[in-house]
């Protein structure tokens, strides 16, 4: 995270390709920022990744929302030791 922003800062909304589809997801850069990390770590473009999230989500009996699943992910990687 860049030091002259705070954690508490609002969403900000961008835009993502899922499946040949644009939508826009709003999360707090700090998520933007852990997110952008996630794909480096891993290999896979933001749009890959959130694609996958995505996947995992509505494979869930009960899905929340996109921008809170990708929350919940990133979180759920930090519990699991991975980095970001």
């Amino acid at each position: 995270m860049m030091a002259d922003r705070s954690p508490y800062h609002p969403p900000v909304k961008r835009s993502v390709t899922i499946s040949g589809h644009q939508t826009s997801i709003s999360l707090e850069p700090l998520f933007w920022d852990m997110l952008k990390a996630a794909s480096d770590e891993t290999g896979l473009p933001v749009n890959a990744l959130v694609a996958a999230i995505d996947n995992e989500r509505l494979a869930s009996p009960t899905p929340s929302g996109l921008a809170g699943a990708i929350r919940i992910w990133l979180v759920e990687r930090l519990r699991a030791g991975g980095a970001t």
